[in-house]
């Protein structure tokens, strides 16, 4: 089994990359309500800033700053997995593995996380999230995609509200 190493700073901001498992489905943009309450509860027990997020149908990038001293991404990550999982009906195919474990055929079981290491990695990332719609094909206008901190990042100023990445263009594959 690989050995997976994860940059782990406390109080740093991560890039994340969460996929489905079903990379066809629309379950997460389906049942978006149900993905804000449980990162909203989870952020309620265990704190977290969110700089920028974006939720496609079958998969979600978003950017997290940690409290002084904590560096614990994965365990609000498997509160989420879990908490979003276990209030949705058990209708998705399981491997025997997951089955014999009790687990959940919904998730990719691993994630994509980056350490943000300066101001213009956090700005390429930042513009990455923002920019998947149109990237994927989901919309022409990022103010037409309902399910990003897009709106937020006009509101404060940061993007005029006809901002957009455009087609992308070699090397902004962040977290893909």
């Amino acid at each position: 089994m690989p050995d997976y190493r994860r940059a782990r700073v406390p109080g740093a901001t991560y890039f994340f990359t969460v996929n489905l498992r079903d990379r066809s489905s629309d379950l997460l943009i389906r049942e978006i309500e149900l993905l804000r309450d449980t990162v909203r509860a989870t952020k309620a027990r265990h704190a977290f800033h969110i700089d920028a997020w974006v939720v496609l149908p079958e998969h979600m990038h978003c950017l997290w700053t940690l409290p002084p001293g904590d560096a614990d991404f994965s365990l609000r990550w498997k509160v989420i997995k879990f908490a979003f999982a276990k209030r949705l009906p058990a209708t998705e195919s399981r491997t025997t593995t997951q089955q014999r474990r009790g687990e959940r055929g919904i998730w990719q079981r691993r994630y994509w996380e980056h350490l943000i290491r300066d101001d213009l990695d956090y700005q390429r990332h930042f513009d990455y999230i923002h920019g998947n719609p149109i990237k994927h094909g989901y919309v022409q206008r990022l103010a037409d995609w309902p399910y990003s901190s897009f709106q937020r990042a006009v509101a404060m100023g940061i993007y005029p509200a006809d901002w957009c990445a455009g087609p992308p263009s070699a090397g902004d594959d962040y977290g893909e």
